[in-house]
């Protein structure tokens, strides 16, 4: 195939080449003339954009190679000027101008390899031809030669050589193409794996940022709203249980009993918000133990289909946890469903492990992301563990969230 492929651009590469670089004559001869020129230049970055592009499809497809394809740079926004700055910003693309050495490169060795084919076949013809055509063969020992010429018949070991040297520069070209072609888009390919694992990097930091913004303020919210309030209220009660000691020790007695109460209160709030920065049976049992304690504490009926192996990453383990949680907790707060279904498994994607989780149930549906609310919390957690996300909830339900984390990354 891929001396086809060379055969093809030896033939016309370097005919498409020369066209190339007419049409960019054409366009400098013409910009004089009331900027024609900078219309056909126009047109001939398209045409390098659409080249280097085959190029990309041609080589990921010939070597089986995963890249990236090259994308167009678009106008960020409106206007002529803004236009004129995409068209630059193309220009100056290194992947386009790569491709297009690696096209010029492989156009080059494709004619030095027609040339290398055609001697050896003509040498391997001629060398033979006294075998062949012994009729035809003259007094002095000659034969039809080589491009016309006669060809003495002592010279066949010599023409044998030639067809055996042909063969082997088109051999050494078939590789040599292989070996540039292969390592310039491969160099374009870990670019772009580069630019890639950066962008996930910076996802997941935001999302990490996020997510402990959004629980920050959720921990604040708890402590002024519920445990705060109660503190101070026992310690209001134990004043007044302090300054009534000694006149009314009944009514003293009262209020110590009150406070206590209150501060058993207290301090299975504080358990609660504890648990929902992180869950000690996590460490201590495992993720499926941990489901199963938040399916007895939940307020609407939870099914639980859980198939684990084992224990895994403790930021995995938690990822999914907090989301299931997060999940129960709206369901149970605004979706007015009568049941949720839980199901967890382990799934391979690309030889990695991957915590797959889905939390459904039969509300109204209608659940959307908001800024600071609970599925943007289990968002930015899932991203931050480096995995994704996926809600539906049309109108009227069923609302299914699905998060996938990767066990390692």
């Amino acid at each position: 195939m891929t001396l086809l492929h060379m055969a093809l651009l030896g033939s016309a590469g370097l005919i498409l080449f020369s066209l190339l670089l007419a049409w960019l004559s054409v366009g400098v001869a013409l910009t004089p003339i009331l900027g024609v020129g900078l219309v056909v230049l126009a047109g001939l970055v398209y045409a390098l954009f659409g080249l280097a592009r085959f190029e990309l499809t041609r080589i990921s497809s010939l070597y089986d190679m995963d890249v990236a394809p090259l994308t167009w740079r678009p106008r960020r926004r409106e206007g002529f000027g803004e236009y004129v700055r995409s068209l630059g910003r193309n220009v100056s693309n290194g992947r386009m101008w790569a491709l297009l050495g690696s096209l010029l490169f492989s156009s080059l060795a494709g004619s030095l390899m027609l040339t290398a084919l055609q001697m050896a076949v003509r040498s391997s013809i001629v060398a033979f031809a006294p075998v062949l055509q012994a009729d035809n063969a003259d007094p002095l020992g000659t034969v039809p030669g080589l491009w016309g010429f006669q060809t003495p018949v002592s010279q066949a070991p010599w023409l044998v050589l030639a067809a055996l040297l042909g063969i082997a520069v088109v051999i050494g070209l078939v590789f040599l193409h292989r070996m540039v072609t292969v390592g310039i888009v491969g160099s374009i390919a870990r670019e772009t794996a580069l630019v890639e694992r950066v962008r996930t990097t910076a996802v997941q930091r935001e999302g990490a940022v996020r997510a402990a913004e959004v629980e920050r303020t959720r921990i604040e919210r708890d402590l002024h709203d519920g445990v705060q309030p109660r503190l101070v209220s026992v310690a209001m009660t134990l004043g007044l249980a302090h300054q009534q000691i000694d006149t009314d020790p009944q009514q003293a007695k009262e209020l110590v009993s009150e406070a206590h109460a209150s501060t058993k209160s207290a301090i299975t709030e504080l358990r609660q918000l504890t648990r929902g920065i992180y869950a000690s049976v996590l460490d201590d049992r495992g993720l499926d133990a941990a489901l199963s304690a938040i399916a007895g504490r939940s307020h609407i009926p939870v099914g639980l289909d859980i198939q684990l192996n084992g224990r895994y990453p403790r930021v995995a383990e938690a990822a999914v946890y907090f989301a299931i949680a997060e999940a129960l907790t709206n369901a149970a707060k605004h979706s007015r469903a009568q049941r949720c279904q839980v199901t967890v498994r382990v799934r391979e994607h690309e030889g990695q492990q991957i915590l797959w989780a889905r939390i459904e149930d039969n509300g109204t549906g209608g659940a959307r992301i908001t800024p600071g609310g609970g599925l943007d919390g289990i968002n930015n957690r899932v991203l931050a563990a480096g995995g994704t996300f996926n809600l539906d909830s049309p109108q009227g339900g069923p609302t299914a969230v699905e998060v996938n984390v990767p066990c390692a990354y």
